[in-house]
């Protein structure tokens, strides 16, 4: 009877009927039916999520030929740059990658992806610590689509890096340099010029070198910005934070800058005031924000009127006043942090007669999971 359909049905058919199957589970039952069956199967397949050592890893990217997106991921310390070689050599027309804290992996591996892979997309490499800006220039060479890059804990990666990665690489729109320690300035002013029109998300965790220069470029060339975290960048100051928050006031939805020491109810004002589609600001430690940031809220304006996320943990000097003025304005709000307030506790809110909305969670001691929109 599979004899019968299999001289009936070219290729071309199967591959139709293969298309028809929505469910993924059901795609893999098609390869089982035979092996002609399985080579259309792997031929079409465009996604795959795989642990896999060197030895496995040489079959998938010699089975998988038109894989678009891989997660290596779960592979960890199994992966070598041999692995990342297979794919450069078999997988040309790869679009996404994803080799989180696969820790072996080095310059060399990345080369081979960057020269094999022109269409690369998105590449993430959390926690592969050796790699350095060789890999960046390697993917400036060739890898001219990219738009997303995941370099969180790459603690090689320097300014000269960032800046070779963007002369050839212009269209990113999500770049995570969280905790590359060798960042500053000059590289995030480069990225702000290069990718003026396509950055949306950047993310600068306790990079703790980028200060006032590098977030006054992305007030200058970065209108379309909508993420920026920036948590423990000590030298950003009112100086740059409040000329970001007027260029990208319409843009804006996401702001984490805890730990910026140097942040005062100025910045907070203006960012709240002009950002109308805030929904979500991080001030945690920030101690010289006061209530005087929320005095203009509730005033016939729609300020603040998006935001849904709000930390200001370990404020001292906000209070149950703050908090009151706050919510004037402040309808949406979801989920609210006020750990480690001194002057914000639940009973004192009880005793002002404060409510907040009944779909708002209040975290007052760390029991509440933190949402995601600002890691």
């Amino acid at each position: 009877m599979m004899g019968r359909i299999n001289q009936v049905l070219g290729d071309d058919e199967l591959r139709a009927i293969l298309a028809k199957v929505g469910d993924d589970k059901d795609k893999e039952v098609f390869g089982l039916v035979c092996k002609r069956w399985l080579r259309v199967q792997s031929w079409e397949r465009k996604k795959l999520s795989a642990r896999a050592g060197p030895h496995m890893l040489r079959r998938v990217a010699s089975r998988f030929t038109q894989l678009h997106h891989l997660d290596l991921s779960q592979s960890l310390s199994r992966i070598t740059d041999a692995g990342l070689v297979a794919i450069g050599n078999n997988l040309h027309t790869l679009q996404a990658l994803d080799v989180s804290y696969c820790r072996k992996l080095t310059d060399n591996g990345f080369s081979a992806i960057a020269q094999g892979c022109p269409d690369l997309r998105s590449l993430q490499l959390t926690g592969c610590k050796f790699v350095t800006d060789a890999a960046l220039s390697s993917l400036s060479h060739n890898c001219h689509y990219m738009e997303e890059l995941v370099l969180q804990g790459c603690t090689n990666i320097t300014d000269s890096g960032l800046t070779l990665l963007v002369s050839g690489c212009k269209q990113l729109y999500y770049l995570d340099v969280n905790k590359c320690t060798h960042v500053g300035d000059v590289g995030i002013s480069s990225v702000a010029q290069a990718c003026s029109v396509s950055l949306k998300t950047l993310k600068l965790l306790d990079c703790y070198k980028v200060g006032d220069a590098g977030i006054s470029a992305l007030a200058s060339f970065c209108k379309a910005l909508e993420t920026l975290i920036i948590g423990g960048c000590r030298n950003v100051s009112d100086k740059s934070l409040k000329p970001l928050a007027l260029s990208c006031n319409s843009s804006l939805k996401n702001l984490r800058m805890d730990w910026c020491l140097s942040i005062t109810d100025n910045s907070v004002i203006c960012i709240l005031s002009a950002c109308k589609n805030l929904e979500a600001l991080d001030i945690g430690c920030c101690e010289e924000v006061s209530d005087a940031s929320f005095g203009h809220l509730g005033k016939g304006e729609n300020y603040a009127g998006s935001l849904k996320v709000l930390k200001i943990c370990n404020c001292p000097k906000i209070t149950t006043s703050g908090i009151a003025m706050l919510l004037d304005s402040c309808k949406l709000l979801e989920y609210i942090d006020v750990r480690s307030c001194p002057h914000i506790t639940k009973t004192g809110l009880d005793l002002a007669g404060i409510e907040f909305p009944k779909t708002c969670k209040v975290n007052f001691n760390g029991s509440l999971a933190e949402p995601q929109v600002l890691l």
